[in-house]
């Protein structure tokens, strides 16, 4: 049902790259040892962190572009009260705007095939009681 394949884990549904993943490949692919590449990775992270904190905007050219938006007040409700009225602040909040070539590698993934939990009484799609 897995599949493990190099500095990542599969699923049937999605896949997580993760920091430590980014490091084994790129360390593997250049031949730096995995401390400098963990490093170097960190620094990038936190000067682009720093830069979104300042409200600066981050662009990163055929990746896309990080930038700070303001999210305006609003009123919410509350579930468990829909008559009660809750009032949502102004906030500001980090929006990501993929580059022209990703978006493009993005679109020819196929749609994830959804996966709906049986019912009590109905057998499960792998056919298992």
């Amino acid at each position: 049902m897995h599949k493990k394949l190099p500095g990542c884990y599969l699923t049937p549904l999605r896949m997580t790259l993760t920091k430590r993943d980014l490091v084994v490949r790129i360390s593997e692919e250049t031949e730096l040892n995995q401390q400098h590449v963990l490093a170097v990775i960190q620094k990038t992270l936190d000067h682009i962190a720093e830069a979104l904190a300042k409200g600066e905007k981050v662009e990163l050219r055929n990746f896309g572009v990080f930038e700070v938006k303001v999210r305006r007040a609003r009123i919410g409700r509350n579930p468990n009260a829909p008559s009660t009225d809750v009032p949502i602040p102004e906030r500001s909040v980090v929006k990501f705007k993929p580059g022209k070539e990703m978006r493009a590698e993005v679109f020819k993934l196929p749609p994830p095939k959804k996966i709906i939990a049986p019912t009590q009484g109905q057998a499960k799609p792998d056919g298992s009681p």
